[in-house]
């Protein structure tokens, strides 16, 4: 088994090779973690004959005074090994890297099998459209209820508007902020879209779909586009503005991008089981909706549950003004692996 710093050459040759690396495989994406909290980012891989066969990219989350702590990958859905026919031996590696590195816990955000001592539990769903170049059959798929809210947007004047630019960014990140005050959850640093912005998007990996009216904008997404895969990474809707269904323009503008560029998956990110309103809106474009378990190699079982001080903590943020949620953000969007 192998340690490798994320920008060693090995790993990205090794990545780029793959045809079913994600973004969050990409060295970028764990690189852009790693410098946005502050933690230490590389690859474990297993090697033969001096190549790189098999491996995943991990996020060293530990604090001075915790524990010992890795996970692949942090503020991250889902992030499978990318490793083949050689699942039960890398598996077995993890287990053992894990041990000589006297980690307390690793966490894989992906199925990994049973032995070796690993625990799993399968709390997500994941949703993927297949789609082909194909738009009017895309079309076709979505669900009728979609079809007829993309129609009532547009009726309504919605436009959607692509952009790459930090003026883009920004306008994403307020309605960011407006969205996640609603649900009572700090906002990500601006440091983070500051360097998303730089790493992800002005290299050609991603980009942002603002949704306007009256040229002022409702809503907006940000996705990661790579390796025939369009990700939507973040989702966002201004106050006020829940009856005119610009998402669902937004959204089916993104898969119509992604059917007219070449891509094969349109990634809508995971749900909680529980979550039945959220997960019939991703799978009404057509998703196809997969269990998604989360895995750990652990010194000890591994202890699921709520967290009330997250709780008091979302029931302050919704009933106080924007800044609270902003410096929540700043201060202890790291510790929230």
């Amino acid at each position: 088994m192998t340690v490798l710093a994320i920008d060693d050459p090995r790993w990205s040759d090794f990545v780029g090779a793959q045809s079913d690396a994600t973004i969050f495989h990409h060295p970028v994406w764990a690189k852009l973690l790693a410098d946005s909290y502050g933690y230490r980012a590389m690859a474990v891989a297993l090697s033969d004959g001096g190549a790189l066969v098999a491996g995943l990219p991990v996020v060293d989350v530990s604090l001075p005074l915790g524990r010992r702590r890795w996970v692949s990958l942090p503020f991250t859905d889902h992030c499978p090994p990318l490793a083949g026919v050689r699942g039960a031996e890398l598996a077995g590696a993890l287990s053992e890297v894990a041990r000589a590195s006297r980690l307390d816990r690793l966490e894989i955000r992906a199925p990994l099998g049973e032995e070796h001592g690993i625990q799993s539990h399968a709390p997500f769903v994941l949703h993927q459209v297949a789609v082909t170049g194909d738009v009017a059959a895309t079309w076709k798929g979505l669900r009728r209820n979609h079809r007829r809210s993309v129609a009532d947007a547009e009726e309504a004047g919605v436009r959607v508007v692509r952009g790459e630019s930090a003026a883009d960014v920004e306008t994403f990140y307020r309605l960011h902020l407006q969205t996640r005050r609603r649900l009572g959850v700090p906002v990500q640093p601006r440091r983070f879209f500051a360097l998303l912005l730089e790493r992800v998007i002005r290299t050609g990996l991603g980009f942002v779909l603002t949704a306007h009216r009256d040229n002022v904008p409702v809503a907006g997404a940000l996705f990661c586009a790579w390796n025939g895969t369009v990700m939507c990474k973040y989702s966002a809707r201004a106050d006020g503005f829940t009856k005119i269904d610009a998402i669902h323009l937004l959204f089916w503008s993104a898969i119509r991008w992604a059917c007219e560029n070449g891509y094969h998956t349109f990634d809508l990110g995971r749900s909680e089981v529980q979550q039945t309103q959220l997960r019939s809106f991703k799978d009404g474009w057509g998703a196809r909706e997969t269990p998604l378990a989360y895995s750990w190699i652990a010194s000890a079982p591994v202890k699921l549950g709520g967290n009330r001080s997250h709780e008091l903590l979302g029931v302050l943020i919704r009933n106080s003004a924007p800044w609270l949620c902003r410096a929540t953000g700043e201060l202890l969007y790291r510790y929230a692996t």
